[in-house]
């Protein structure tokens, strides 16, 4: 067992725990608890938040990266020849910098994203539409295991023998 793909495998689950668990938390609990409260005090807990909750994206989209990437390289020799396991962890690095984007856009201060941050239900909601289609993925490619064309060979069944010659 190599330890560094333990440690790997497990920041990069746990990351992804943490920040899909905030964005579920803000989008399903805060936001519409915030809403009550009188314009002004939402916009400083809004900014108070932002400035908390950036570390965490920030933090989080480097951790995901790099054990990602790790994690890829780890599995490409038993994937060679494999294109529905390339074209869906490839579906899942494009949903992954799709969501990578709009978290920081929402925790960031651009002016030219100030309209994602005005949005910031929608926004969350479609960040968190793409974090469970990430997860579907990655569960359905971590199950379903290597697959490759001489994998394939080796574990298909041997054709059943013509039995009626052999008398």
């Amino acid at each position: 067992m190599n330890w560094l793909d333990v440690v790997s495998r497990i920041v990069h689950v746990g990351t992804a725990i943490v920040l899909v668990g905030g964005a579920t938390f803000l989008r399903f609990v805060l936001l519409p608890a915030a809403e009550r409260i009188e314009q002004s005090a939402h916009e400083a807990l809004a900014d108070s938040i932002r400035e908390k909750w950036k570390r965490f994206v920030h933090l989080g989209i480097v951790l995901l990266l790099a054990s990602g990437f790790y994690n890829y390289v780890r599995a490409l020799p038993l994937h060679q020849g494999d294109s529905l396991y390339h074209a869906l962890v490839g579906t899942k690095i494009l949903a992954a910098f799709v969501v990578f984007f709009i978290a920081s856009a929402l925790v960031g201060r651009s002016p030219a994203l100030e309209s994602v941050r005005r949005h910031r239900k929608r926004w969350l909601a479609i960040l968190l539409i793409l974090a469970a289609i990430i997860v579907a993925i990655s569960g359905f490619v971590k199950v379903r295991g290597a697959s490759s064309p001489d994998r394939d060979i080796e574990t298909s069944t041997p054709p059943v023998a013509d039995l009626s010659e052999t008398r």
